[in-house]
């Protein structure tokens, strides 16, 4: 079984239909999520964000870091990734969304893949909804369920 862990600078109020809509995704998972919020209220500066990051990141995780240099997967090659990880018995990966202001060197180059949505800049709590989809996409393309078409 796979186990996920989310990283994001900001937080999602729970009213929220973001949170909602993540907890949609989330709770039809099989795999293990974990979503950790690093709430920029507590951590007021670019640093303090994003060396709360670094100390989040699990050891000995794939790390996969969403940044607009990143590069862009369609849904099946993304599901290819994760597939060849669990291949080589990876199966624990990490995910880090930043804040406002992105993501520093020392980050994008602990990452293992450097992923984007594009190019346009999106809301971190959009953002956090699309990577849970995405994820679950990957677990049903990787279950050969018929919820991903081409």
């Amino acid at each position: 079984m796979m186990h996920v862990k989310i990283i994001s600078v900001g937080t999602v109020k729970k009213n929220s239909p973001f949170y909602a809509l993540f907890e949609t995704y989330q709770k039809r998972m099989h795999w293990q999520i974990d979503a950790v919020e690093i709430d920029s209220r507590k951590f007021p500066t670019p640093d303090a964000q994003q060396e709360k990051i670094l100390d989040l990141i699990p050891p000995d995780y794939q790390v996969f870091a969403l940044d607009e240099r990143g590069k862009t997967y369609s849904s099946t090659d993304f599901s290819n990734i994760i597939q060849d990880l669990m291949h080589d018995n990876q199966t624990s990966v990490c995910f880090i969304i930043g804040g406002a202001d992105g993501l520093t060197s020392e980050i994008r180059k602990k990452a293992n893949f450097l992923i984007s949505f594009g190019k346009q800049t999106w809301p971190h709590q959009l953002v956090r909804v699309m990577l849970i989809e995405q994820i679950y996409r990957t677990q049903q393309i990787l279950a050969g369920h018929p919820y991903h078409r081409e």
